[in-house]
């Protein structure tokens, strides 16, 4: 650079070295390439590097076994039914459609598929094409897993600085998704590209919640993902007009409340091989639900109350059970306590008045 006089000696240094200053033309170039690009930080990946990382730690390398399900789905009463029909989809890592009546549970379940393959991956805080930058690590979906300090010889913690190791990815875009989320986007004022969300959620999960809501039409949305569904891989456009070829490695989950087949045509559905209904909860599992979740809202469970609640609430009124009705319902219960400045209880006159509120326009 001093040959080039980008570069001017100021002084002297220690060790036989020296201080330096920028020229004007140093200074000229350094202005033209902050107006190109400023990104500073972790030198970037090359795609090629970041499509071997991908095929390493892909989705269909794992194979969750019934005990993987149950530790992913510890914390929800699901039934053996449903974990058997969960479990092929699951394991294929394709596509995935969760349909069914609303409040019971399709969101809960999605967002846990991603437990079932494991715990921690490696991506690259940004990948170099050709002199774009495109910045793939994202704190806001993605959460990072520091290393565990090492007292020993031999340091873990020396790892490329370029990776980083993050939380299997669960990705959830609802109605704001709109065609720009999944495309490479450039942000004007720094010259970075930000990934589009099927990049960052290679090897994990990707849900689409509320299907058919979005702000983008269904037919945009299954026309710019219906050959990735099937190939495994997309195609992006930078901003300089390269097309590039990356890995489509995810499960995907489409969460609705609608039917399917009103939503999208044979052609698509067939890509996505599996199609589970989530379905009402029965009176046992709504029994158990409630049990479970009375003393975790600090209510004390009393079975004659619940016994009062399904006879003359459900059943006489012909109301569907649904997995979302208890934790709701006592809420409303242990609201109103609050506003009297009272204990919460489970008396007839305080699950009427819940009810009353919850199911008045239902």
């Amino acid at each position: 650079m001093k040959n080039d006089q980008l570069v001017v000696h100021k002084g002297s240094a220690p060790m036989n070295d020296y201080q330096y200053q920028l020229t004007d033309v140093g200074t000229e170039r350094g202005r033209r390439y902050a107006a190109h690009c400023t990104y500073f930080g972790a030198a970037p990946v090359a795609l090629s590097d970041y499509v071997a990382s991908v095929e390493a730690q892909s989705l269909t390398r794992q194979h969750p076994t019934p005990d993987h399900l149950h530790g992913a789905f510890e914390d929800l009463l699901m039934n053996k039914r449903m974990l058997d029909r969960l479990g092929p989809a699951i394991n294929s890592g394709r596509g995935l459609f969760l349909y069914g009546a609303p409040g019971n549970g399709k969101t809960s379940i999605a967002e846990r598929v991603t437990g079932c393959f494991g715990r921690s991956i490696w991506i690259p805080r940004a990948i170099g094409i050709d002199g774009e930058i495109i910045r793939l690590f994202d704190p806001v979906n993605h959460e990072e897993l520091p290393l565990k300090s090492c007292d020993g010889v031999y340091d873990e913690r020396k790892v490329d600085k370029r990776w980083v190791r993050v939380r299997r990815p669960t990705i959830i875009a609802g109605g704001e998704l709109t065609m720009s989320s999944l495309e490479v986007t450039l942000n004007t004022s720094t010259g970075i590209s930000e990934a589009p969300l099927q990049l960052k959620s290679n090897c994990g999960t990707l849900v689409i919640d509320d299907f058919g809501r979005q702000r983008m039409s269904i037919d945009q949305l299954l026309n710019r993902w219906i050959v990735p569904l099937e190939k495994r891989y997309d195609f992006l456009n930078l901003p300089n007009g390269k097309k590039i070829q990356v890995p489509f490695d995810q499960l995907i989950v489409f969460s609705t409340n609608l039917e399917p087949r009103e939503l999208v045509d044979e052609a698509f559905l067939r890509r996505i091989p599996y199609k589970i209904e989530v379905i009402d909860a029965t009176e046992e599992e709504f029994r158990a639900l409630f049990r479970l979740m009375a003393p975790q809202m600090g209510i004390t469970h009393r079975e004659e109350a619940l016994d009062y609640l399904i006879d003359t609430h459900y059943k006489k009124t012909g109301r569907a059970f649904r997995f979302c009705q208890p934790r709701d319902i006592l809420l409303q219960v242990r609201s109103a306590a609050a506003y009297h400045n009272r204990p919460p209880e489970l008396t007839p006159e305080a699950i009427d008045l819940a009810v009353d509120i919850y199911f008045s326009v239902m």
